[in-house]
């Protein structure tokens, strides 16, 4: 069985794309690969506090790597930093990366080619599947999740918080993707079919930042 690295990002997209490679039965996960904002603690884009990744990581019985980055961090900066950490795997045998990425080419090619860079490849469990399907499986099958940031530019304010769910979907604004694959939210899994156990956590205050974002803080316990 092939050891692999999984893009992680504590959301649904990745928590579908795990669920697709442990019942594939075809790879083992060496670890869950997440890039932290160092200077902030939490989840680089999705916002969400490390303790928190750190024990949805423990509650899916997985390890966890942690690329850090700093706030202000440039591309430069986190191609390095993921290069040295896929330096350290390949050196264990590891040469893979799983993704939960769907439909944007550019993206895809992106880290095709960093990957490449390293003698790595990648394997995209949902590419091109259809979104709104894909959201609404990953509800039936049974996981539930927390929209941790919004775009306001797509998005209101409002929408920061709410529980990933059939009401949430049915709210959303003509042209904006079920899966919010174009950016306009993140989520965090909190339970669901591949969990050990549910992640306790309550919802926090929302806040918006870079006169852009809301991001609804998510607290331990």
């Amino acid at each position: 069985m092939e050891k692999v690295l999984f893009g992680w990002s504590g959301g649904k997209d990745s928590a579908m794309a795990l669920r697709e490679v442990l019942r594939g039965g075809k790879y083992e996960i060496a670890a869950l690969l997440t890039t932290v904002t160092e200077d902030y603690d939490r989840i680089s884009m999705h916002g969400v506090r490390r303790v928190l990744l750190e024990k949805q990581a423990s509650n899916l019985g997985l390890a966890l790597e942690k690329v850090l980055i700093s706030k202000s961090a440039s591309n430069a900066e986190y191609e390095r930093n993921m290069k040295l950490v896929l330096e350290k795997y390949r050196s264990q045998g590891v040469s893979s990366v799983v993704f939960g990425d769907i439909f944007l080419e550019d993206l895809r090619k992106y880290r095709e080619n960093k990957l490449k860079e390293a003698n790595f490849r990648g394997i995209f469990p949902l590419w091109k599947r259809d979104t709104r399907k894909l959201a609404e499986e990953f509800i039936s099958a049974g996981f539930r999740a927390v929209v941790t940031c919004v775009d306001s530019k797509v998005l209101d304010g409002n929408f920061a918080g709410r529980e990933f769910d059939g009401s949430f979907l049915a709210d959303l604004p003509a042209g904006v993707d079920h899966c919010g694959e174009n950016g306009e939210f993140h989520s965090f899994v909190y339970e669901g079919p591949i969990f050990r156990e549910k992640v306790a956590l309550s919802r926090g205050e929302v806040v918006l930042r870079d006169n852009r974002f809301y991001f609804c803080d998510l607290v331990n316990g």
